[in-house]
């Protein structure tokens, strides 16, 4: 059967089109992207290459998703052909993913590359893509990079065991087998070049917000002060510790609201929290939301606030910036190396309960040191994290790579 596979450039607009031949093309390998089913997920990888279009790349997108999951649907603002492959669901079936992908895949990236030389193979995380990455580098001689996402660097999924080990001897095989391993932070860097004592040739490539879609609302909310959280509906997330700080300071703020954008398996335990608090009538549990919804949520919002453990970077919170929000977010993270405390942003420790509260109240209690916050955030995206910016970058590295 002859598959068509789906090619990102046309999706851009103020730019000519690219001839074939002088474009470097790049195949994008990635268990996230957007789909009919979920236009969300994985929505930070195609908005960054229908940008690199402007640098002459072209890219073919491969979408990898279990067999045991459902299927997914392509759409047509974010075209990619969708494969299944076959995966011991669990932890324990990713150390092996990648070479049961990379079978299921040989044939049609080979007549591919035979019909449209292939410059560089981009894969997103270290299993499975970035290890059908590695195995389809050796079979067709096309180099690789591969980009790190999060704080799991090694894929130990944060456990021990065997499975950890086998998982983690995968992804250190990849990494320095990689002509690039590209970093979402200096924070991912730090922990994948301690983790192989610096033998690894890595760089540090920050994601990118859309400045037109996140851009600041025409005019002032009217509305009641608002808390926006957007993430899934994890306890790593920090969604408890806001709930916690709004019954703090709800003698103080009792029309203060919250709102949670983002679906998980630990909504109930939100929503009991709220209840057992006495804040349940201020919290609202929107799901999930479109783009364009988030965008509409942050203008919105008074204070988006995402104290999470586990960030490597967080592009919720560049897109709020660029919406020209205060931010919180925790130390220790990826984000803070954007966010300077008190001056673009807000910091907090990690599980800070008190220190999170005074940040909300001096924040909700002072219109001006918001103000001026939001401004100087919005000018750090423009300055330096636009996704232009991430695209110019990426081109660099495939400049690189492929030399």
């Amino acid at each position: 059967m002859t598959v068509k596979l789906a090619q990102i450039g046309d999706v851009a607009t103020n730019s000519k089109p690219i001839s074939p031949k002088s474009a470097l093309h790049v195949l994008t390998l990635t268990p996230f992207f957007p789909s009919a089913e979920d236009e969300v997920r994985g929505c930070f990888i195609a908005e960054s290459l229908a940008e690199l279009r402007r640098h002459s790349i072209r890219s073919t997108v491969i979408a990898a998703t279990p067999a045991h999951h459902p299927r997914k649907t392509p759409t047509t603002s974010s075209p990619a052909e969708w494969v299944r492959y076959p995966q011991i669901p669990g932890n324990l079936g990713l150390s092996s993913a990648g070479r049961f992908l990379s079978q299921r895949l040989l044939a049609r990236v080979r007549d591919l590359h035979q019909k449209d030389r292939i410059d560089l193979i981009h894969a997103h995380a270290a299993l499975p893509c970035g290890h059908a990455a590695m195995l389809l580098s050796r079979h067709l001689k096309i180099p690789y990079v591969v980009t790190l996402h999060g704080l799991d660097v090694f894929n130990t999924c944060f456990l021990a065991g065997r499975g950890a080990e086998w998982r983690r001897q995968v992804s250190v095989e990849v990494y320095r087998e990689a002509r690039k391993v590209i970093c979402i932070s200096g924070k991912v860097e730090q922990l994948l070049r301690t983790g192989l004592q610096g033998n690894v040739r890595s760089t540090v490539v920050y994601n990118g917000a859309d400045t037109h879609r996140f851009s600041p609302a025409d005019r002032p909310s009217s509305g009641n002060q608002e808390i926006l959280i957007v993430g899934n509906l994890l306890r790593g997330k920090g969604h408890e510790l806001v709930l916690r700080a709004m019954a703090g300071l709800r003698p103080t703020h009792p029309e203060l609201r919250c709102r949670m954008i983002g679906e998980g398996p630990d909504r109930q335990r939100f929503q009991s929290l709220a209840q057992t608090l006495g804040i349940a009538s201020q919290v609202e549990f929107a799901g999930a939301r479109s783009r364009h919804e988030v965008a509409d949520a942050m203008r919105a919002c008074t204070i988006m606030a995402l104290p999470s453990r586990y960030e490597g970077l967080g592009c919720v919170y560049l897109e709020a910036m660029a919406c020209a929000k205060p931010v919180i977010a925790c130390l220790g993270q990826g984000i803070e190396e954007i966010i300077k405390h008190g001056e673009n942003g807000w910091l907090v420790p990690v599980d800070g309960l008190a220190e999170l509260e005074t940040g909300l109240r001096t924040l909700l209690d002072s219109p001006e040191l918001c103000t001026r916050i939001a401004t100087a955030a919005r000018d750090t995206i423009l300055k330096s994290l636009t996704l232009f910016h991430q695209a110019q970058q990426l081109a660099k590295v495939y400049a690189e790579a492929t030399a």
